[in-house]
């Protein structure tokens, strides 16, 4: 099987790859390297293409045209049987009649080693995941979370170089769920193996990701550590899919926008002088001045009103209206204290700032 040269970190190199099915491209020109040891998770929404490239990458649907490379070894036209992953799907697909001890053992079991072999993995793994005490017990009697767990210890059974996640976690509630998150990546940092993980769920990508590879319409938007996703979207739609974001039409000129009858400062450049734009800021990223706070003198500062609040716990979520920006509604996340140190309540004035390096600029188009 011919190879090709790998990079020092890389594991996993994805080239120009395509898939078409008929007249329609669910993915384009898709080119990805995922290092050894990282943690991979394919975002978008749903019809973007990230269990589509999943699915190629483990020969489950072969890609159109393109290339993958796995460890340097050429995968790209192998069968799903002679590639080294183990996989884990939304469904669990679990053998309904086989035990959990059975079940882990499967794959083991078609490799051919010795019986005394298999129970001693069969054991690590059990105790690896906390289900030493389940081990006879069938898929029926166990939780969605340990179900979850069973399938996980049969992927990693036979010591895969790479490890592919369908949306794990989807079928399960949602505090199960967030301590899953963490008993997942706790495991796949003991294991030190390369793991990709499909998933629609924001705040899981964030959580567990080292790196986040953004999708839709079956090309790649961004790809990125968490924070730089999150705080450095490449584009509108990231920044509109990851969190919460303010979208304010506007006008660029000269390094700042203009809407209604205020000017205000960005960080973002590039944009032709007069082109028609969109502003986004984070919720939280808009800051509570008071009232008397000399927001005229001060760029970025508005006289804004509370038109609603919402508690949600950690912190609220304000309703605002300023008429220096045509009355354009603007949301924000002000925390417990602030609302307390400022007395805010719905229908007061006050005086908010949008930090000039938190106001990105993206083209209306976008």
């Amino acid at each position: 099987m011919p190879s090709a040269p790998v990079k020092p970190d890389s594991y996993l190199e994805i080239s120009d790859l395509w898939k078409s099915f008929g007249d329609f491209v669910a993915l384009r020109n898709i080119s990805l390297d995922v290092a050894r040891g990282e943690f991979i998770c394919f975002l978008g929404p749903s019809g973007c293409g990230k269990t589509t490239l999943l699915r190629a990458i483990a020969g489950l649907d072969p890609q159109s045209r393109g290339t993958i490379h796995q460890d340097g070894r050429d995968i790209s036209r192998l069968p799903a049987s002679r590639r080294d992953y183990g996989i884990v799907f939304q469904s669990y697909a679990l053998f309904p009649n086989l035990t959990v001890t059975r079940n882990i053992a499967f794959g083991l079991e078609n490799t051919g080693r010795p019986r005394a072999e298999i129970a001693t993995r069969v054991a690590e793994l059990l105790a690896l995941v906390g289900l030493a005490d389940h081990a006879d017990k069938y898929p029926a009697q166990l939780s969605g979370g340990q179900q979850q767990r069973v399938a996980l210890a049969r992927a990693i059974a036979i010591s895969p170089g790479l490890l592919l996640l369908d949306e794990p976690l989807s079928a399960l509630d949602a505090k199960v769920r967030v301590h899953l998150r963490h008993e997942m990546k706790e495991l796949q940092r003991k294991l030190g193996v390369t793991t990709i993980m499909v998933t629609h769920d924001q705040e899981e990508a964030l959580a567990m990701a080292d790196r986040i590879v953004v999708m839709n319409h079956g090309v790649i938007e961004q790809i990125g550590t968490p924070t730089e996703i999150y705080r450095d979207p490449a584009s509108l739609f990231v920044a509109d899919f990851i969190g919460e974001t303010n979208r304010i039409r506007c006008r660029y000129s000269d390094g700042a926008v203009t809407i209604g009858g205020s000017v205000l400062h960005t960080r973002t450049a590039g944009h032709r002088d007069g082109a028609d734009v969109m502003m986004a800021i984070r919720p939280e990223d808009v800051l509570p001045h008071s009232t008397g706070h000399d927001a005229v003198k001060r760029p970025n500062h508005l006289a804004a009103q509370v038109t609603g609040m919402e508690f949600l716990g950690s912190f609220w979520r304000m309703h605002l209206r300023s008429a220096e920006l045509g009355d354009t509604p603007l949301l924000a996340n002000f925390s417990m204290n602030a609302v307390r140190r400022f007395d805010l309540h719905q229908g007061d004035d006050l005086t908010v700032e949008l930090p000039p390096d938190r106001v990105l600029i993206f083209a209306q188009a976008g």
